[in-house]
C-alpha cells in the first residue's frame, strides 16, 4: 500500500508540479489521475502543503472549481492567487477558467489512452 509520507509518494507528485509551465495550472485531482492508483485529489492537497519547502511551484496546483484552496490558510491572504495573477492567470470571483489555463503533461492522453475527464 503507498504511504503518502513516503518521499517517493510526494516525489511523484512534485516532480509533475515542476513541470507546469508558468501562466498554467493543474488540480489536484488532475494530477491524481494521471499517478493512478493510490493517489486521489485530496492525498496530492496533502502533499502540496509541504511543496513550498521542497522547490515546487505550489500555486500553480488548483481545485477543480478554479479556485485556490489555500486561499483562507496562506499569509498574505490570497497568495496563491496573486502569485497566478502575476503569471499571467486571470481570476472572475476567485476563480480562473481551468480550460483556459489547465495543463497537461505531453503525451499523457496518447499513452494512458484514456478520456479526458478535464474538457
Amino acid at each position: 500500500m503507498l504511504n503518502v509520507d513516503e518521499q517517493s509518494y510526494r516525489e511523484k507528485v512534485y516532480e509533475i508540479v515542476r513541470q507546469i509551465p508558468v501562466g498554467k495550472i493543474m488540480t489536484y485531482g488532475q494530477i491524481a489521475d494521471i499517478l493512478g492508483e493510490g493517489y486521489t485529489a485530496r492525498t496530492v492537497g496533502y502533499v502540496m502543503n509541504a511543496a513550498s519547502t521542497q522547490k515546487v511551484p505550489w500555486q500553480r496546483v488548483i481545485n477543480s472549481q478554479g479556485g485556490c484552496s489555500t486561499s483562507k490558510m496562506t499569509t498574505p491572504h490570497n497568495l496563491q492567487q496573486s502569485l497566478l495573477e502575476e503569471e499571467g492567470v486571470i481570476f472572475k470571483n476567485e476563480k480562473c477558467d481551468v480550460k483556459t489555463y489547465r495543463w497537461t503533461p505531453e503525451g499523457y492522453e496518447e499513452e494512458d489512452d484514456q478520456p479526458n475527464l478535464f474538457g
